[in-house]
């Protein structure tokens, strides 16, 4: 077989027609960013002799970098770290006037054996000029500053989990059964029996007094559990672990306080005092989730969002929450609830090549907010909405992790209509759904007794067997 020359003629026209690409972003730079340095690419019409230039993160060095971007009449910046080394310098661009595209590293990988922060800036700038780079979504300066602090609050109850496991322990060491007859020993009389035998109480009759009427063991029970080895480490470690217990209490007091002032200077979508909040339908909606921030928060959403989230089946403050810190309550980035999805990671990601299915699930992607709507799906398997029932059914053919996955994208997709449009939830659509698909399944029940000789009678009220 003969191979076809290419000559040197046909070589530099190839060359020429790959660089005859169109420029969308004339004005682009690539930052690669690291803990102790950046490296900024420019194209090399602006800066012939260096067109990269590396400098350091200290703010000085930081500031002097972006005077020379606009030296360089830089506009645009595409920016790609992993971590939170980029927080700064995207703030400090941000502020003097450049537009920042901060993309995710999967989607920017280089060449193989061209690896180097050099040549990944390069990169970068080449791909962004080209309007080949999709900036990754971040809401604005106020959700943000909300973001950190819920964020912050999250790590705080993860630290309060661990001194109660410490707590625990302590006793369990101690042979104190109390967490096997109480439900939460930082309960008020998990609290009362602790604090009593810090104090120097040992008589476990006595501290079974403690205990609130609205406890299910009884008295004899719980005074059973507290006969124990009294050891003084263990209790020096059950004291140390009981302080810290209550020193992050008071830490996430004030983040919820800290968080009420700043969601009160965001902008209100609907005016209160002309279009008050209805009260909740749902059951139980008095009751509060327990680690469910302080203060009146359904208002707040409901003035912020334009609209009664917590309507929807499943979604309660806490998940409310977290899409007012993540998202904030202008999501016009995403056009279609399907881009809103496929942001969350909830929609099928179809990989076909050649005609030939090879993957057909989720992307694995850690997002809290997709992680909210996936427990906020889980707890629809004993309701009685309709959500509930369609739940239910997805589960009995797909299983729970499918079922939850679908719920969550479905939750999704409701709850873009609902922020985008200012549209109340309205239980009705989903019923006359419902319905059609009840009569599909009757249709189908007909045609299968057809088939076989029976005719399908419906049951009567008065109907004997």
């Amino acid at each position: 077989m003969k191979t076809k020359k290419i000559s040197r003629a046909n070589k530099k026209k190839k060359s020429a027609d790959h660089q005859m690409v169109a420029i969308c972003e004339a004005n682009a730079a690539g930052i690669d960013i690291g803990a102790q340095a950046i490296y900024v690419a420019v194209p090399p019409d602006r800066a012939p002799q260096q067109p990269v230039r590396c400098y350091g993160t200290f703010t000085v060095d930081l500031i002097s970098a972006i005077g020379w971007l606009k030296e360089c009449g830089i506009e645009s910046v595409a920016m790609e770290s992993t971590g939170v080394y980029w927080v700064g310098l995207y703030q400090l661009l941000s502020d003097h006037g450049l537009k920042v595209c901060l993309v995710n590293a999967r989607h920017v990988k280089n060449v193989p054996g061209r690896k180097s922060d050099v040549s990944d800036s390069q990169w970068l700038q080449y791909l962004h000029s080209v309007g080949l780079l999709r900036g990754s979504y971040r809401p604005p300066q106020a959700i943000c500053a909300l973001r950190s602090l819920y964020r912050h609050r999250q790590n705080l109850l993860q630290f309060g989990a661990q001194h109660i496991q410490h707590m625990q322990a302590a006793m369990e060491q101690m042979n104190l059964k109390l967490a096997h007859v109480i439900d939460d020993i930082t309960g008020l009389t998990g609290m009362r029996i602790i604090e009593a035998i810090l104090s120097g109480e040992r008589d476990r009759e006595q501290l079974a007094k403690l205990r609130d009427r609205r406890v299910k063991a009884s008295q004899a029970t719980v005074a059973k559990a507290l006969q124990g080895d009294w050891r003084a480490e263990h209790l020096f470690v059950l004291e140390q672990a009981l302080s810290s217990w209550k020193q992050v209490q008071e830490q996430i007091a004030q983040c919820d306080t800290e968080l009420q002032k700043l969601a009160q200077q965001l902008e209100s979508k609907i005016d209160l005092s002309q279009a008050p909040l209805a009260p909740s339908t749902k059951p139980n909606a008095k009751s509060k989730a327990k680690n469910e921030p302080t203060g009146p928060w359904r208002e707040e959403q409901y003035r912020i969002f334009g609209v009664d989230l917590t309507a929807v089946p499943a979604i309660n403050v806490a998940t409310v929450q977290t899409l007012l810190v993540e998202v904030g309550p202008d999501w016009s980035a995403f056009k279609t609830a399907a881009h809103f999805s496929s942001w969350l990671g909830l929609c099928p990601d179809n990989k076909i090549t050649g005609g030939k299915v090879f993957r057909r699930s989720t992307r694995r992607i850690a997002h809290r907010v997709s992680t909210a709507l996936r427990l906020a799906a889980s707890s629809l398997h004993k309701s009685q909405t309709l959500f509930g029932q369609r739940y239910r059914r997805l589960r009995s053919r797909l299983g729970a992790p499918k079922a939850i996955t679908a719920m969550a994208h479905q939750l999704a997709r409701v709850l873009w209509h609902l922020v985008t449009y200012k549209t109340p939830y309205d239980e009705s659509l989903f019923a006359r759904a419902e319905e059609a698909h009840s009569a599909f399944k009757t249709r189908q029940l007909k045609n299968l007794a057809d088939s076989l000789g029976f005719a399908l009678v419906p049951k009567t009220s008065n109907a004997t067997v």
